[in-house]
């Protein structure tokens, strides 16, 4: 039997999360058996712990999108017991019982292990939200970014992937610009390395011309919506653009002309469905360059109990930083 935080459904469509003692044989087939040690909170998850959102196939169901721990029984000859491992996307969470739990069986291909200098409960610190700035910086610097190159915009920037991104681009020497409409927000995205702090109202409405001045050297966007239409028009010549978030709307009111006057790329960040070695490669880099004083400064702790609340919380864009749940509390 181990603790998870399961959601079940009623008839009439409502939804319930608490947390249950469930018995090992109600996981879910795979060849990996995993002792989740940490978890995270992401905006999938808020979805999950309600009414799915259109991501959740079955009830009960049991979220958690990521997940960091040792193996504890396996059939992959790639992972053996006592291996640290790390799992974000795959559908896991969402169509597939997730982390929230004190155990979870996957397919070992899933599966990346815990890169040397991170703990487990720093790579839940990064989590999805991590994984996925770096991928952005990944395919930004694929297509000529480089440090000194001009400044480098970060929308959303106090929420998790935003938060990490602002960090990994100021380690990695660029002038980062952070956008956040969030009061307080300034002092904590001056710590991570934002040199320019960017009021949201400023890029909140689409303008009728379709080029402004040229601004950013490079951006990565969680916001998508008016806001992203906006930023294409100020890029300057050839630079791009990684689109890795929603929260503004996924429809784009944007003009073709940036792209075939200015030649600028809007770069489509996946990390659900990322190859291993793309995510090996990418764990590897932010064990090197992520500055762990810094993540330590983004954590929220939190206990499965604390989840409901907290899923609510991050569909309004209130929580801030990187939510870290330990379901053994």
């Amino acid at each position: 039997m181990f603790r998870a935080l399961v959601v079940e459904k009623a008839a009439d469509g409502t939804t319930r999360a608490g947390v249950q003692m469930v018995d090992d044989s109600r996981l879910p087939e795979g060849d990996v058996t995993v002792a989740v040690e940490y978890s995270t909170l992401n905006y999938k998850d808020g979805l999950c712990l309600g009414s799915g959102g259109g991501l959740v196939r079955r009830w009960p169901h049991v979220p958690g999108v990521d997940f960091a721990g040792t193996v504890s029984d396996s059939t992959d000859p790639r992972h053996r017991p006592g291996d640290r491992v790390i799992l974000t996307g795959w559908r896991v969470g969402e169509v597939q019982w997730g982390g929230y739990a004190e155990r979870a069986r996957v397919q070992g291909d899933w599966l990346v292990p815990l890169p040397a200098g991170l703990t487990t409960r720093q790579a839940m610190a990064v989590g999805t939200a991590g994984l996925t700035a770096m991928l952005a910086i990944l395919a930004l610097e694929a297509h000529g970014l480089r440090p000194g190159g001009g400044p480098v915009l970060v929308t959303g920037a106090s929420g998790g992937v935003g938060s990490v991104a602002v960090a990994l681009l100021a380690q990695a020497g660029h002038e980062v610009a952070a956008v956040t409409g969030r009061e307080g927000a300034e002092e904590y995205l001056r710590r991570l390395g934002a040199a320019r702090i960017v009021p949201r109202a400023d890029l909140a409405e689409t303008v009728a011309k379709p080029l402004e001045s040229e601004t950013w050297a490079g951006c990565i966007d969680a916001v998508g919506g008016a806001m992203l239409a906006r930023i294409l028009g100020q890029m300057r010549h050839g630079a791009s653009v990684a689109a890795v978030g929603l929260a503004g709307g996924a429809a784009l009111p944007a003009s073709v002309v940036p792209f075939i006057l200015r030649g600028i790329n809007l770069l489509g960040i996946d990390s659900v469905s990322q190859p291993t070695a793309n995510r090996v490669t990418a764990w590897e880099r932010i064990a090197r360059t992520l500055p762990l004083d810094l993540l330590e400064g983004m954590i929220r702790p939190a206990r499965l109990e604390d989840l409901p609340d907290l899923g609510r919380a991050i569909l309004k864009g209130q929580v801030r930083g990187r939510v870290v749940v330990d379901p053994r509390a």
